[in-house]
């Protein structure tokens, strides 16, 4: 931990009395160490190293006491004020915290590089994807900036405890639990539980009675904004009092503590914590009056806002000074033990630091020796051409990847200006390109041996005398022999469990497979979400509802900020598989009949996007990324519960290839391409169209993301040239990205004899009722007469 016995020469004992000593200078050591790089890590930002800091400074005291009450297995779900935390408890180092302030992505293990400082996240996974031994990890899920995201991450994480607790079966290897005693350690600033989600987050961790403790570090501020501001009573532990779990019933266990007090802090988190490991009580410890030395980040200055009488408060408060004194008054240590501590902290974090910045210095210096070794090698003609931009690039201090592409640019631009080309600068471009290729635009996806885009295709397979049901049937059979077949599967969201969802997909099922495997959860979308994050981080198979499509913006944040990003943003450290379930398109009313679909094309990169048309092909995709390791989203049709489909006989094993689509109907004409509810309108339509010798070419996509990998799309332009898009989105939404994968990336332009259409709902929402609906939503009439409009012009 930070060298401790190393560099202070204090050794380890065994002795009760000495033990009890070292263990507190221990903790005195991270504190100093962690206050010392968060003094330099700002300077660093200030004299042009490192582009932004956001540090732990002032926070150091609660966290050292809180890595006490931490075990292997336990998972941190946190914000960006952790470095003491994260030092204490061994997931990273001083290098590892300057590597990740210098975005050096090859020493940045939290993140390679894609995250600003402070972002802490352990390995989950392998690199084959494959996952690790959580219990014996002290486990931290990766952070994002949004203020209060973790929150709802971490009851997901903490359900996963509970759910262990009552299903020990399902991990006999104690991979992931030790008899689901695991608690989640939740971190926040008190400004963020003004968020909603705090909120959402407590209700839901108290009502389903989960191992998430919940620490508030308490500085007084929202950036410039005093909490009488923002919290009522200023207190958040006062306003959470409803919350406080009395003999009977549910709630939580709330502790307030102050921050300077290191020895009030150990007891609390030692009692607070035991209490929830065991008792499954979520708990909140409202750690009161820290400070915050260096301001809120190091874009301004807090003497901007903050009193003179409050800026001494800060320093006559610090934790480390009242654990310093404490310490002396004790008899712990003396001064001179002390000053010989703050001195060694100090030349060992600048020793750290410089290390740390030696790195990105030998992977610069290389770069720069190639760049300037090809720009030597010119002619003399051609190296007057450049000699400008060599000037200005030979005095960038430690350029990166980026000013090298500027300069290697410009100088072959200037060069291919005056007629010269230079096969070295170019390959050098291209080397350029690779690199930064592999360091920021991977794992985005799964590229393991169980992405969704490798699982094995089963077709589906019919008897001749293969039953006919309704959708809803199909979709219940379907979970009915998915969960007899799966142990880790889950299922919960809104009227999911007692009645079996608003449409029955699970009706029957909480009573066939038990109200821990399926069951109901509030109006709390967000939590849901979140619940199921967690869940899949810590291996189960969660499929999380949302009622409806329209509902979905409600759980757009954790899905786009965390669900989406979090392969990506943990540098494939980390993955979760989770399913979201949710139906849309067509139903009544403005809440009711939404089809959103450029909102999720736009935000949710990071996961599939499947719209199947019926329920036989959303249990294909179903099967899918069930046997995949990438999390989805599939849409059902809301209008196709009712409606009649043949019934496989492979219903839970065969799957459907992500981003193929589907030939539904063969043409000459014109490609017609849409997907889900409004195809049905696209076939009356095209009956229509028949009247008037026109052949249509219908095409389902069934997944946008991904879209139409193998180009069928363009291949049926070749023979008809000319393409319709048929959307239920507003002007300008799938449409508008379904037009760039069809045009521009695969080059569909060329096919083209005329000008292409796109066939969207209106602008705003869609009105209730059935004229309402009809003129705002496309139908077979506007669809047909829409096309034979394109038609006559084209024949014209």
């Amino acid at each position: 931990m930070l060298d401790f016995y190393e560099v202070t020469g204090i050794l380890p004992s065994e002795q009760q009395e000495e033990k009890y000593r070292t263990e507190v200078l221990k903790d005195l050591w991270v504190c100093l160490v962690s206050r010392e790089a968060s003094i330099a890590g700002r300077k660093e930002v200030l004299n042009g190293k490192a582009k932004f800091g956001i540090l732990g400074d002032g926070k150091e005291l609660p966290q050292v006491a809180l890595a006490r009450a931490f075990r292997k297995g336990d998972f941190r779900s946190g914000y960006y004020r952790d470095q003491t935390l994260v030092f204490a408890l061994g997931m990273g180092d001083l290098e590892d915290f300057f590597g990740q302030l210098y975005a050096d992505t090859q020493n940045d293990p939290f993140s390679k590089g894609r995250q600003m400082n402070n972002h802490f996240a352990t390995a989950l996974i392998d690199e084959r994807g494959e996952w690790l031994r959580h219990t014996e990890r002290n486990n931290c899920s990766a952070d994002i900036s949004p203020t209060a995201g973790q929150m709802s991450r971490g009851l997901g994480l903490a359900l996963a405890s509970k759910q262990y607790r009552i299903h020990g079966e399902l991990d006999l290897e104690r991979k992931f639990s030790v008899q689901g005693n695991e608690v989640i350690f939740c971190t926040i600033g008190d400004a963020s539980t003004s968020e909603g989600v705090f909120w959402e987050s407590l209700n839901a961790a108290a009502v389903a009675r989960v191992p998430m403790a919940v620490s508030i570090w308490d500085d007084g501020y929202g950036i410039s904004v005093p909490k009488d501001l923002q919290t009522v009573k200023a207190n958040i532990s006062k306003a959470l009092s409803g919350f406080e779990k009395q003999e009977e019933g549910n709630g939580i266990m709330i502790y307030e503590v102050l921050g300077n007090d290191y020895p009030a802090l150990v007891a609390t988190y030692d009692a607070a914590i035991a209490h929830t490991r065991k008792n499954h009580v979520p708990c909140l410890i409202h750690v009161n009056e820290l400070t915050q030395p260096l301001g809120h980040s190091t874009s301004g200055s807090h003497e901007r806002y903050k009193s003179e009488d409050r800026l001494l408060y800060e320093k006559e408060a610090d934790g480390i000074e009242h654990f310093i004194q404490w310490i002396i008054t004790t008899g712990i240590c003396d001064e001179t033990t002390i000053d010989d501590l703050r001195q060694k902290a100090r030349v060992y974090t600048l020793e750290k630091k410089q290390a740390a910045w030696e790195k990105v210095k030998k992977q610069s210096s290389a770069w720069k020796q190639k760049l300037t070794a090809i720009v030597s090698s010119f002619p003399k003609n051609q190296t007057e051409l450049v000699a400008s931009y060599l000037k200005e690039f030979e005095t960038a201090l430690n350029p990166g990847l980026a000013t090298m592409m500027k300069y290697a640019f410009r100088m072959d631009w200037a060069l291919k200006n005056k007629g010269f080309v230079s096969a070295e600068l170019s390959d050098f471009m291209k080397m350029i390109k690779s690199e930064s290729e592999s360091r920021y635009h991977t794992h985005l996806y799964s590229s393991s041996k169980k992405s969704a885009l490798n699982v094995e295709m089963i077709p589906a397979v019919y008897s001749p005398d293969a039953p006919v049901l309704s959708g809803h049937e199909i979709i219940n059979r379907f979970f009915d022999k998915k969960f007899e077949q799966m142990p880790a599967l889950m299922a919960f969201g809104e009227d999911v469990g007692k009645i079996g969802g608003v449409n029955q997909g699970f009706a029957g099922l909480q009573e066939k497979y038990g109200d821990d495997r399926i069951f109901d959860a509030g109006i709390r979308e967000w939590t849901i979400m979140g619940e199921a994050i967690g869940l899949a981080m810590r291996g189960f198979r969660p499929i999380a509802e949302i009622q409806y499509l329209d509902y979905l913006i409600y759980g757009i944040s954790p899905l786009s900020d965390d669900l989406a990003t979090l392969r990506y943003r943990s540098g494939g450290q980390q993955m979760a598989p989770v399913i979201i379930r949710t139906r849309g398109h067509r139903l009544e009313g403005i809440w009711h009949a939404g089809s959103p679909m450029g909102m999720l094309l736009n935000s949710l990169r990071g996961m599939y996007i499947a719209v199947p048309r019926n329920m036989t092909q959303a249990a294909g995709f179903y099967n899918t990324l069930l046997k995949s390791d990438d999390p989805g989203i599939i849409i059902e049709s809301l209008n196709g519960y009712r409606l009649k489909e043949k019934l496989p006989d492979n219903l839970v094993h065969f799957t459907l290839e992500l981003g193929v689509p589907e030939i539904l109907l063969e043409g000459e004409d014109l490609t017609l391409v849409s997907y889900g509810s409004v195809l049905r309108e696209a076939f009356h339509a095209i009956e229509l169209l028949k009247q008037k010798n026109i052949s249509v070419e219908l095409i389902d996509v069934q997944t946008l993301l991904p879209f139409d990998r193998h180009q069928l799309i363009l291949e049926s332009l070749r023979k008809t040239n000319k393409l319709v898009i048929l959307d239920e989105d507003i002007p300008g939404g799938a449409s508008a990205y379904m037009f760039n994968q069809i045009l521009e990336v695969q080059d569909g332009w060329h096919h083209l004899d005329m000008k292409p259409l796109t066939i969207t709902a209106k602008e705003h929402r869609t009105p209730y009722g059935t004229d309402g609906d009809y003129f705002t939503k496309p139908n077979a009439e506007s669809i047909a007469g829409e096309i034979l409009d394109f038609m006559n012009r084209y024949r014209a």
